[in-house]
């Protein structure tokens, strides 16, 4: 099963050119592994512009609770070695591993292009000042962490570049995904992104929240998403 969760939100931004960017929203499928039934929910940013490039995230954090052990890895890090489960793993794309038995049910972050070790997103500082790298399976309680492109001339993270499972949409760069346990409520998050225009060099900036919602908010959620669609 898979529901469009789109959440049109009014970006707080630091210049006029910035309104390219439109939303942040999710694809929610539902899953099975190792017994376990899941939620996987697929995050993307939405922009107006045919070339917009996303070159980093950060500001990530929870913000209607503390709770931020809540997402399933089955990943190839050394802690995890493709077993599901939450307390060891690793955000990074690099180490998901393969695309039928990791990916589906792994939590990744990353800034677009696909699930390989040719990813070249990588965990900002500000990961090992809370204590740590970004192989770890919770995100840090109130720390703002992020990750960026560390090879920014590949363009993953411009809309509609890549291929198969692992391309961006034509209008949005995928930034990560988070596995939760079936109908729980994954909470709402704080995301900034830095962007360009894929033309020039100039970096702007969105922030607002997404959520991953609980039973009966994703319905309401999914129907304010469309009805702001239709007014734009």
């Amino acid at each position: 099963m898979k529901i469009a969760a789109a959440f049109a939100l009014a970006a707080a931004v630091t210049s006029a050119s910035s309104a390219t960017f439109v939303q942040f929203y999710t694809v929610k499928t539902q899953t099975v592994n190792s017994g376990v039934n899941l939620d996987v929910y697929m995050l993307f940013a939405r922009f107006n512009g045919a070339t917009d490039t996303v070159v980093n995230a950060f500001n990530f954090n929870r913000v209607d609770s503390n709770t931020t052990n809540i997402f399933y890895h089955k990943d190839n890090s050394d802690s995890n070695g493709g077993v599901l489960m939450k307390e060891f793993g690793t955000w990074s794309p690099s180490q998901v591993g393969s695309a039928t038995t990791n990916r589906p049910f792994d939590s990744w972050l990353t800034i677009g292009g696909t699930t390989s070790g040719t990813n070249s997103t990588n965990a900002d500082p500000s990961w090992p000042a809370a204590g740590g790298s970004w192989a770890r399976a919770d995100v840090p309680n109130g720390a703002n962490v992020g990750w960026f492109n560390s090879n920014p001339p590949n363009l993953q993270g411009r809309v509609g570049v890549g291929s198969g499972a692992g391309a961006n949409p034509t209008d949005a760069v995928r930034l990560g995904q988070f596995v939760i346990d079936r109908d729980a409520n994954g909470g709402i998050w704080n995301l900034k992104i830095g962007y360009t225009d894929g033309v020039s060099t100039s970096v702007q900036f969105a922030e607002n929240t997404f959520n991953l919602p609980a039973p009966g908010a994703l319905a309401l959620l999914g129907l304010a998403g469309l009805a702001g669609r239709r007014r734009r």
